[in-house]
């Protein structure tokens, strides 16, 4: 009797590997907070790149115009001399022959780094006794933040009011003249828009229906009653969906269908999103455990027909 294994081929093709599923397991567990930290150190790095560091070099260089004491070509009577007298304050001697003052040096040199060297110039002195004495971090921060916030709510509501609205449609007309900058720039204005709208779409509930032929089914939002003219047309209710795209659910389209066409899902508003976002990947519990049904039927199928396989060589050898 040649001895039949009992492991269907579906058995053989799934082998245990437990070190690939705890790997993709602490992935599952360590890759959402890294992503979310990496996107607000880009949405920080960027805002310190193109806003704070900006804003910071004009303020620099406002103060070191309006502050700096900068002397050259002062008469000495050595040349070896470090230190000079002019008008009853002292100034310091710097390696380019220009004159600062003591107290200047003095507190740049107390708190310079000691990895690096003192600054050579005059301007460079007063760049780093500005950022040292005026600029520094803890200052910087609240006080751009503050005007960040009070420059965003006078741009809005210049915006609301009707010239600013004017300006904003002339901007607008002419970036779309410009043949590859308007398709940026569309693309960023609808996502800008979904996100800083105001005005949300208002989600009922989530429905199925066989779109874009029959057979083939997709996830929708219905948004609404959609118009009476279609529904005169269609000679029963219809409503509005949302079809949202994969990955990015806040693009889409919207389509009128026939109520009846349409199939109410088990699921809520976010499970349907969490779905859309990961294409099918992320699917509810509650969707999983009436998938799961049909496939332990089949199992148990395949384990009772086991006996019964090994049976029929033993049969064929009598």
């Amino acid at each position: 009797m040649i001895p039949h294994p009992l492991v269907t081929g579906d058995a053989r093709n799934r082998p245990d590997r437990p070190f690939r599923s705890a790997v993709l397991r602490g992935l599952g567990v360590l890759v959402p907070p890294l992503l979310t930290i990496v996107i607000f150190l880009w949405v920080g790095n960027t805002i310190d790149e193109y806003l704070l560091r900006p804003v910071t070099f004009v303020a620099r260089e406002a103060i070191l115009w309006h502050e700096a004491d900068i002397r050259d070509n002062v008469p000495l009577d050595d040349p070896a001399q470090r230190t000079v007298v002019i008008d009853g304050q002292t100034y310091r001697r710097l390696p380019n022959d220009t004159f600062v003052p003591q107290a200047v040096f003095d507190h740049v040199r107390r708190n310079h780094a000691a990895r690096e060297p003192l600054p050579q110039t005059g301007e460079a002195v007063y760049r780093r006794y500005i950022d040292l004495k005026y600029l520094r971090p803890y200052y910087v921060m609240p006080v751009f933040l503050v005007v960040f916030v009070g420059m965003l709510y006078l741009l809005g509501n210049f915006m609301a009011a009707g010239i600013g609205h004017f300006f904003w449609r002339r901007f607008e007309q002419g970036v779309h003249r410009l043949p590859l900058v308007r398709s940026v720039y569309s693309s960023v204005k609808q996502v800008t828009d979904f996100l800083f709208s105001e005005s949300n779409i208002e989600y009922t509930r989530v429905v199925a229906i066989e779109y874009p032929r029959e057979g083939i089914w997709s996830l929708g939002f219905v948004t609404g009653e959609s118009l009476v003219d279609i529904r005169g047309i269609a000679n029963e209710p219809v409503v509005s969906l949302l079809m949202c795209t994969s990955p990015a659910p806040m693009t889409g389209f919207t389509i009128t269908v026939r109520k009846s066409e349409i199939v109410d899902l088990n699921i809520t508003i976010d499970q349907a999103l969490q779905y859309i976002v990961s294409c099918g990947v992320v699917v509810p519990p509650q969707q999983v455990v009436e998938m799961a049904k049909p496939r332990e039927d089949s199992e148990r199928l395949t384990v009772a027909e086991q006996p019964a396989i090994a049976e029929q060589p033993a049969a064929a050898e009598r």
